[in-house]
């Protein structure tokens, strides 16, 4: 099973709006198939194992992360494809949380005869469709909030200097997270600071397959970003929108949209500014199932205070900024009492070079059981 696991990484970021999977086919101690979740429309997991298994499949063991899909969509049942390759015992890590599906694919091929067992790498299986998880249950996209910041709790200087808090080891784990997401968002004000790009900046010898650029959005109400912004630039690869909301200022409008840029028009709230929940379940209905929220202060806030936060992902500098003028990871109101933090659900520390990396959950999506 850690094998099939390991498969279903190479598909992560790569299947919305279905999981990643990974399975392996194994005979007489051997492996003699495996395969790994291919782009919504194209093979799945268990489809793509046992025609690399052929003939082998015959009597064979099936171990997947994913319970088996039972019916139609825009493919053909893999429950079907498992019947008629003759495999006689299944392996399942757990049980998909779609509604729709749980349970059912392994009714399914129990009533075919065939052995079902569910469990093994159990945890490890729902840590890695996360976002799935969330996606099915709820019609959002699974929202990671991520920073850096000092040991002090500082995302920059009292001037605004931010580059590089984090050494090269936890740069690079942040091109791996966003070769990972559906989507990467920002506010305006990093754009007009920074004027990022928000690209993956991996090789395809460093991530082991070719890089994948995320889906660009800008929370931008009044249309603020300039028309010469490298993340506008028609050659950077993948795609930009700016999430504007109908109060901005028509002149602006006009010129982005005469330059060619993509324009989402949501709703706003009464202070002007774009309504998360809109945005979320937009995201939602084009089949998005996860986004990475790089800030800044502002639209961290935001989220966390629209209960929009699942995951909070924190690279740790061991460097002082100080300063009382010096800007912290996450603005808005906040608490007025310790009893009223966010106590998180998940803890994970990871040593990246000199910087720590922390990840803790906000909110787990339900699974069955």
């Amino acid at each position: 099973m850690q094998c099939a696991l390991a498969l279903a990484r190479r598909a992560k970021g790569r299947t919305s709006p279905n999981p990643a999977v990974g399975a392996v086919v194994v005979r007489d101690d051997r492996i003699v198939g495996a395969g790994w979740t291919q782009p919504a429309g194209q093979d799945h997991a268990e489809v793509m194992a046992l025609r690399a298994a052929g003939a082998a499949a015959r009597g064979a063991a099936l171990y997947v992360t994913l319970e088996p899909c039972h019916r139609w969509g825009r493919t053909p049942p893999c429950t079907d494809a498992i019947r008629a390759a003759g495999i006689t015992d299944v392996r399942v890590a757990t049980l998909d949380p779609n509604p729709r599906e749980s349970g059912q694919g392994v009714v399914t091929l129990r009533s075919a005869g065939i052995h079902v067992a569910v469990g093994e790498e159990q945890e490890g299986a729902r840590a890695l469709n996360a976002d799935y998880a969330r996606f099915v249950t709820t019609q959002r996209p699974w929202i990671v909030a991520k920073y850096a910041m000092s040991l002090d709790g500082k995302i920059a200087t009292r001037t605004g200097a931010s580059r590089y808090l984090t050494g090269q080891p936890a740069r690079a784990d942040v091109h791996r997270l966003r070769d990972e997401v559906d989507a990467i968002l920002v506010g305006v004000n990093t754009v007009l600071r920074d004027d990022p790009q928000l690209t993956t900046r991996l090789s395809a010898e460093e991530l082991d397959r070719e890089p994948r650029h995320p889906w660009r959005l800008v929370l931008d109400s009044q249309a603020r970003t300039p028309p010469d912004s490298r993340l506008l630039d028609p050659a950077l690869p993948g795609r930009t929108t700016l999430c504007i909301t109908a109060a901005a200022p028509a002149v602006r409008v006009a010129a982005l949209r005469a330059q060619g840029v993509d324009l989402l028009t949501l709703p706003g709230d009464p202070a002007g500014r774009l309504d998360l929940a809109a945005l979320a379940a937009e995201l939602g209905r084009r089949g998005v199932m996860s986004l990475l929220v790089e800030g800044g202060a502002t639209v961290h806030g935001a989220f966390l205070a629209a209960g929009l936060v699942d995951r909070v992902t924190v690279y740790v500098a061991p460097l002082l900024v100080s300063g009382a003028d010096a800007p912290g990871p996450i603005g808005g109101v906040g608490v007025s009492q310790l009893s009223e933090a966010i106590r998180p659900a998940v803890l994970h520390v990871e040593r990246l070079g000199e910087d720590v990396k922390l990840t803790t959950d906000l909110a787990v999506a339900a699974w069955p059981d």
